[in-house]
């Protein structure tokens, strides 16, 4: 009577062995595709949401982009957590005008913050009327099609855009609720320090950006060092005030015609 025990016991010790089996591969392939995961999210790519309109129209709220980390190098702030391990950037490569970018606020560092590169170090900042002039040099530009967006209190209004072409041959579409009188239509001569840049918004009058000075609560110069990455690609957009998670309501509230769109 003990030998059909013994093979019963050996039977179940297997399947022991077999159920801690498929656990340890199911917990190793879980352990692996974080791994790679953190990888990808730190050295490659990062999502990102757009929460507020200051890119209008080139960027929406609801819009989910990825932000290529390789573009301009690797800082602390590459890193989750933005370890203090070292400064400066790591096979750095400086952005170029016109780049939207990511970078960390710098009067709060925790906060990551999109624009537009419009200031390289050296140059001459100033807008009058609502002309862009760097340099010395008025920005060239020119009316397209009326959009509607809403303004700075939340209403809906027809507004002009414009496409504008920056140094360096970069064209790009902004946005003027103001025309001529907005708050930052008219500013003194910014002079870009060494080793910073300037960034603004495409919604030229609903954006808190370089033209406002730390003091204000404003971004004021960013520096090399805060840039995260480089805007590249919506893999994703929803309508504003449609919650992601309710995925019952996607075939009427995801905006298709921007899904996979490149960002310029």
């Amino acid at each position: 009577m003990t030998e059909p025990m013994s093979l019963k016991d050996g039977k179940a010790r297997r399947a022991a062995k077999a159920q801690e089996g498929g656990f340890g591969e199911i917990l190793k392939v879980v352990v692996q595709a974080l791994v790679i995961a953190l990888v990808v999210r730190t050295f490659l790519f990062q999502p990102f949401n757009i929460p507020s309109g200051s890119l209008i129209p080139t960027l929406d709220i609801g819009d989910y982009l990825f932000v290529s980390k390789y573009s301009y190098g690797y800082s602390r702030y590459s890193f989750p957590f933005s370890p203090n391990l070292f400064s400066g950037r790591v096979l750095a490569s400086t952005p170029k005008r016109g780049d939207v970018a990511v970078f960390k606020f710098p009067k709060d560092t925790s906060k990551d913050y999109i624009k537009r590169v419009i200031g390289l170090p050296g140059d001459k900042i100033q807008l009058i009327n609502a002309r862009l002039i760097i340099n010395g040099q008025t920005v060239p530009r020119e009316q397209t099609v009326s959009v509607r967006t809403k303004d700075q209190f939340g209403q809906d209004v027809e507004v002009p855009t414009y496409l504008e072409t920056l140094p360096g041959g970069v064209t790009h579409q902004i946005i003027q609720l103001n025309r001529d009188e907005g708050l930052y239509s008219n500013t003194p001569v910014y002079t870009v320090p060494a080793g910073q840049y300037f960034m603004m918004g495409d919604n030229r009058d609903n954006s808190t950006d370089s033209r406002v000075s730390p003091d204000q609560d404003g971004v004021g110069y960013v520096p090399l060092e805060n840039f995260v990455g480089r805007a590249e690609l919506i893999f994703f957009s929803i309508d504003d005030g449609a919650p992601v998670w309710e995925f019952w309501r996607w075939p009427t509230s995801i905006r298709w015609d921007r899904l996979l769109k490149p960002v310029r």
